[in-house]
Parts: C-alpha cells; structure tokens; sequence
C-alpha cells in the first residue's frame, strides 16, 4: 500500500466466545495526513482513493467494535477468563489470521459501498428526470400545479370567490369552513362542493386562478390590477372614448381598477368586499340614473365598492347561501373584471347589460352540477329603485361534465326608466360554453367557443314590446348576440381570441350614452337622444392575444373594430365643449358648438392584468 496506518498502543488479545478476538490489527486505525497530503500531492486521483479506503476502514473497525461489545455481554467474564490463558504465540497466530480475514472484510465493503453509490447516482438521475417531465407537462400558467398541493377547502367552504363573474360561470361555492381540508369532489356524493368535480378555469367571465396565496381559514384575501393603454386611430383631441363600459380614454395610460378584498368565512357565515379605484370608480357609477331620485348621493355613496355583501350558508344538499348587498350581475356572459375574461372589450349584449345588482340573492345547489338562484334586487344595474317597484330574476346553471356550461338569466318586473312608473322590463340573456378540443400536453392545448343569444323589451309608458299597439307606441326591444373561440398555446401559456356580435336596440334603453358635455344616464343629452322610435343598430370584431407567465398575470394585445347605423363613437374632434365641460348641466346644448360623433371606430389595447 502506498500510504501508511497507525494503529494504537498494543491492546492485549481477548478470546471471546463464536470465534471473536480482539488483536492489534483491529485496534482503530490513525490516518497519517503527512504522508498523504505528500501522496495527494504526487497523484491526485490515488489520493481520493486513499480517503475512500480510509473511510472503510473507519466503518470497518466500527462494525468490529459492536461485535466485541456484543461478545462481552454474551461472554462475560468467562471471556476475560480464557483470554488471560491464552499464551503470546497462540495470540500473534489468531492475530494474524484475523487481520487476513479483516482486510478481506474491508474489501467486501469497500465493493459493496462502491455498489451502493451507483445505485444512488442511478436513482438521483431518474428522479430528476421525472421531475423535468412532470414540469414540462405542467401549464406553465400555473406553475403551483407543480408544487406541493395546496390544502382545499372542505364541503360548504368558500374558495376564492366566483361571485366576480358576470355569468356565473365560476365554480359558485357553498359557503363556510373553519379549516382547510380536502375539498369532497366526487358529485355523486350528497354534499359534495357544487361544480368541484371538474377544472372550470378555462371559462370566460371565471378567473384561471388555482390557488389563492395567504388564504386562510377565516379569510381569503384577493387583490386585482388592470392597467391599459390603448391607441384610438381618430386621435379624439380630448382623448375621450364613447360607447364603452370597459375603456374610456385614448392615447393615454390609464388605471381601469385597483381592487382590494376578498372573502371572509367563518362558521357558517360569510361576507365578500371588493373595492374599485380608478376609472371604474367614475365611470360605473355615471351609467346608474337612480341616485338621481331622492337624496344622499347613492353614487357617490357606493363608488368606491365593485361588491360588498354578507349572508350565511345552510348545509342543506349542496349548500345554499343567502346573501345581500351589492353583488355582481349575471346578465352578460364576460365578467366585470377583465383578468377573467377571454377578451377585453366584450361584445354590446355584454358590455350593455348590468354588470352589478344590489338587492338580495339565494344560491341554492341541488346537485354538484346544478345551480338555481332567484334574485329580488333594486333594479337593472341600480344603487336605488328607479321608480316605485323593484325588480325580480334569476340564474339557473348547470354543468354536465368538464366540457359544457350552460347557463340562463332572466330578468322581469323591473320598472327601470327614470320617471317613466308605469314602464315595465323584461329581458332574458342566455349562453352555452363548450371546450371542444384539450390535450395539454400538445402544441394546441385547448379550444372552446361561446355562443350568448339576448332577447329583451318595455312595455307600458308609451312603448310597447312588439311594434305599435292601440295607443300608436312604438317598439321598444332588444335583440343581440355575441360569440367567441379561444385557442391556448404551449401548455397555456399563449391564448388567442377571435369573436363580436351585434345588436339592435330600438328605442335605444340599453345603448350607453356617450359623455357629451359630461352627460350622464340622469341627465341625457339632446346631441344622442334615447328616445322611444329611436334605432340603434350597432356591430363589433374583436381579435385578442394573451401572453400568461403566471396564473396570477396576462399580457394583453388587442384590436376592437366597432361600428353602428347612426353617428356614435368619438371622432377626431372629441365630444369635450372647448374650455371643458363649463356650459350649464351636464350633457346640455353648448351655443356654437357640437361633438364629432362618427359611425364607427378602430383601436389597438395593451393591457396588465393582475389577479391574486
């Protein structure tokens, strides 16, 4: 050997009994650094054997050392005994033959470690492997999905909420937990979670979101952000957009909502709180006539607040939640929050009809598939009642499988024309969604499509549903459609979004009124009336590409063309009077001066979307 061992002082031979000795050649080897740093030196990879053989031998003696212990408590002092017999020859002959049979142990071991580290190399090797190919069949929009499984909540708890979506199309939750625990999927269960059984994130009007960070037992915190930019090819001079409750200014970087809230839930109980800064809080509240009946500034009263509401959850079947306050709208499949939906600007049948009620609802879920919830609320898109009666709806929801959800909202009874008490209206908005292609594993990783229908009306109060009657009114209705198809990319991380609609709305109730001279829907304007007999056709396409890094993040890209029958939309002159908005009342004829309203128009969007 080329480097040396030095034992201990001499250790006098002990004959235990089955054949254990204890000899010199066993006593606990001294590695000698000197002459291996100086062997190291000459030869670096006979130096690492040198350790390797060293560390045996360590193990070696520490394995002959537990057999002597353990021959001592058999032996006893019998063992003592025989080996103060034995005499110095037969010592160094037992001596000798044990240190052969050592180093051949050593040797063994030495082999058996060596054999052991392949094995470890070999297992590390494919375990890694393993993991590169369970990342990579990952979305890599949601890169939790790799990790470690977050806990879900049990039956009857809220998961970060759905209520957000204007269609109801997230997974509407049942209520309340006091810990996070596995959540009972299974549908066929009589108290499973509603809409638990399948992965509905794929929908519009539902956020992609899996997990929520930081959520506890009692509360499960939500923040969003959607920032825009978005270039208008008129170049309005005023950088005012018109027609729109989702963009609004031109050529201009623009916060639309900053969000904070979430859900709280606790033995049974349960309340939501979303607020909204930025445009949102300006621009929601201008579409909403009612604060102007009666007194204490509804508007501004609730203009910071996109939802707030409390209820409690009965454990009954799948659950049913009773909740009031202002909660969001279900008519119109998108949602109002931007992050959820397929595109940004939505077709008229969605950006037209409500997108919050303040009323009172009760979800109940006979089945895990099924959803059936009336609605007994203010009125149509309203802080307050527009006259003397509420309205009355409802949503019924249903899910048969992963692939489809079909829902429909009808709306009745609401009496909703300011100052018009005897006009009644009724509306039902109804919409299929289906995903018709899914391999995540693919280039392609998934395709749906959307179809929503609209059919609406007034009746009384000089307008009639269908065309003139006895009295001469005119028809006063509303029939529209949009549809969509969604591609995702690269385990969806890429989407792209294809789809419009049109509409025809005679009488023009639903058209929002363009911001003339700062009008709102109180105050109307003589520069685009809303009149009974008045027509109002209008058409959109949209082209939409996301980029998804995250699940919580969208890059967005867009191009909206928008057009209809009558000059609507903001012209390079803008719908701003010179000087601002300083001529009498809002929405008021300004001497000399009128807006540039054109028949159609064309703008680019690229928007952040945050969603936590």
């Amino acid at each position: 050997m080329t480097h040396r061992l030095a034992s201990r002082p001499f250790m006098p031979s002990l004959r235990l009994p089955h054949g254990f000795v204890i000899v010199r050649s066993l006593a606990w080897p001294q590695y000698d650094r000197p002459a291996a740093m100086k062997t190291r030196g000459r030869n670096r990879q006979e130096a690492r054997r040198i350790v390797k053989n060293h560390i045996v031998c360590r193990i070696a003696a520490s394995l002959s050392g537990a057999a002597v212990l353990f021959g001592v408590l058999l032996g006893g002092g019998r063992a003592f005994a025989q080996g103060a017999e034995t005499g110095p020859a037969d010592a160094a002959t037992k001596a000798a033959a044990a240190a052969a049979t050592t180093d051949q142990r050593i040797d063994a071991l030495q082999q058996t470690l060596e054999e052991i580290q392949k094995q470890l190399l070999a297992l590390k090797q494919a375990r890694t492997g393993a993991q590169t190919a369970t990342a990579a069949s990952q979305p890599s929009a949601t890169p939790a999905a790799a990790g470690p499984a977050q806990p879900q909540v049990a039956a009857h708890a809220v998961v970060p909420s759905s209520a957000s979506s204007s269609s109801g199309a997230g997974p509407e939750v049942s209520a309340v937990a006091t810990a996070p625990v596995q959540t009972n999927n299974d549908p066929n269960n009589p108290h499973s979670e509603p809409f638990a059984f399948a992965d509905f994130t794929w929908l519009t009007g539902n956020a992609r979101t899996k997990d929520t960070p930081y959520a506890t037992a009692f509360f499960t915190p939500e923040i969003r952000v959607d920032a825009n930019y978005t270039y208008d090819f008129r170049h309005p001079k005023d950088d005012t957009i018109s027609g729109s409750s989702e963009v609004f200014r031109s050529n201009e970087v623009q916060l639309t909502q900053f969000g904070v809230g979430g859900d709280f839930h606790y033995d049974n109980v349960r309340a939501r709180l979303m607020t909204q800064f930025g445009m949102y809080s300006q621009t929601t509240p201008r579409n909403d006539a009612s604060p102007a009946r009666g007194q204490w500034n509804l508007d501004n009263a609730y203009r910071y607040v996109s939802e707030a509401y409390g209820g409690y959850h009965f454990n009954v079947q799948h659950g049913i939640n009773v909740d009031a306050g202002i909660f969001m709208s279900y008519v119109g499949l998108f949602s109002y929050y931007q992050f959820d939906n397929w595109a940004y600007q939505p077709s008229y049948v969605s950006s037209n009809t409500p997108w919050f009620f303040n009323g009172v609802r009760v979800q109940w879920f006979p089945t895990a598939k099924l959803k059936i919830e009336p609605w007994f609320i203010n009125g149509w898109q309203s802080y307050g009642r527009f006259n003397s009666r509420p309205g009355f709806g409802g949503q019924i929801l249903w899910r048969p499988n992963g692939k489809w959800s079909i829902v429909g909202n009808q709306y009745a009874f609401g009496r909703d024309a300011l100052g018009v008490p005897k006009r009644t209206r009724y509306h039902t908005d109804d919409s299929i969604q289906f995903k018709y292609y899914d391999r995540p594993t693919s280039r392609l990783s998934k395709m749906a499509m959307s179809l929503t229908g609209d059919l609406g009306c007034e009746t009384g109060g000089g307008v009639s549903c269908f065309g003139t009657g006895k009295d001469g009114s005119p028809k006063q209705s509303f029939v529209g459609f949009m549809a969509y198809n969604r591609f995702w990319f690269d385990h969806d991380r890429y989407a792209m979004t294809i789809g419009g609609g049109r509409i025809n709305n005679a009488g023009r109730y639903l058209v929002l009124l363009p911001p003339i001279n700062g009008a709102t829907a109180a105050s109307g304007t003589p520069y685009f009336t809303e009149n009974p007999g008045d027509q109002y056709k209008a058409w959109d396409v949209s082209w939409t590409a996301d980029y998804m890094p995250s699940q919580y993040f969208t890059y967005r890209l867009e191009y909206n063309h928008r057009a209809a029958n009558v000059p609507y939309f903001s012209g390079p002159g803008g719908v701003t009077p010179p000087g601002g908005n300083t001529f009498g009342a809002p929405g008021s004829i300004v001497e000399g001066w009128t807006p540039d309203l054109r028949k159609s128009e064309n703008r680019m969007t690229l928007a952040f979307l945050v969603k936590f």
